[in-house]
């Protein structure tokens, strides 16, 4: 078990629950993920008519966690009106913080980022910003009262997994005390084994469940991934070495001379 905000959690995987062929295949992958934490994003067109209700329910269903993001979202006040209208929706004051600031790679806006971290934390949300490797920023972002930062490993969607490690185990490093979960960017499970080996709490993901060839054994697959790498860092790898080091020992081993 683990500490995510106020909630105790069994499984260190986290799933959107967009794109998926059908909403039984999405029932099905985040049963087999194991994921109790599911994001979801509020479509603000005409909320009042109740538009996506019947979605809404349905993940309600399932007795997880919902965390609703601010999706779409370009600008500080455009984001922190769309996490109080989720606030009111779905009865949580837990909310995934994006705002984007280039349509090109989805990457966060910094600026307006920071802005609405502060408001939102203000009004008393558990902010879970989006942000990039920049450690600036987390600083920032956990002066503001973030104790939750979610950096991306690669843009949104694109499969390439953690394209600055370094970066990546800076934070970690810097933010020893600050829960880190790596979201987005994520595309195989081997990638997500290599987040928690690096110390990571737990990954995000959602493109490389919903859109692999069978979504339902991709999320079997990353649940077992996501375990692997959580038990390496428990167990401790052995450190890296330039020069080989023998398996076996050769103490004692016995010689002889040919005559």
């Amino acid at each position: 078990m683990w500490s995510l905000a106020d909630r105790e959690l069994g499984s260190r995987l986290l799933l959107g629950s967009a794109q998926y062929p059908s909403p039984a295949i999405m029932e099905q992958s985040i049963a087999a993920s194991g994921a109790e934490v599911v994001t979801v994003a509020l479509r603000r067109q005409q909320p009042e008519t109740g538009a996506g209700r019947d979605f809404w329910q349905r993940l309600k269903s399932l007795g997880l966690h919902l965390l609703p993001n601010t999706a779409g979202c370009h600008t500080a006040k455009s984001a922190i009106t769309t996490a109080l209208m989720a606030r009111e929706l779905f009865d949580t004051h837990w909310i995934k913080l994006e705002v984007i600031g280039d349509d090109y790679n989805l990457q966060p806006d910094p600026f307006a980022l920071l802005e609405a971290a502060r408001e939102l934390v203000g009004q008393g949300f558990e902010v879970f910003p989006y942000c990039t490797d920049d450690l600036v920023l987390a600083e920032r972002l956990v002066q503001a009262g973030c104790r939750i930062l979610m950096p991306w490993a690669a843009p949104i969607g694109t499969g390439r997994g953690l394209v600055n490690p370094y970066g990546l185990r800076c934070l970690r490093a810097r933010l020893p005390d600050i829960t880190l979960i790596v979201d987005a960017g994520i595309g195989t499970p081997s990638h997500a084994t290599r987040a928690l080996e690096m110390g990571y709490d737990a990954v995000l993901l959602n493109t490389a469940v919903a859109q692999a060839e069978d979504p339902v054994m991709m999320a079997r697959a990353f649940r077992a991934a996501v375990e692997a790498g959580y038990l390496a860092r428990q167990a401790g790898p052995v450190p890296r070495r330039e020069l080989a080091v023998a398996s076996t020992p050769v103490v004692g081993k016995p010689f002889w001379h040919e005559s």
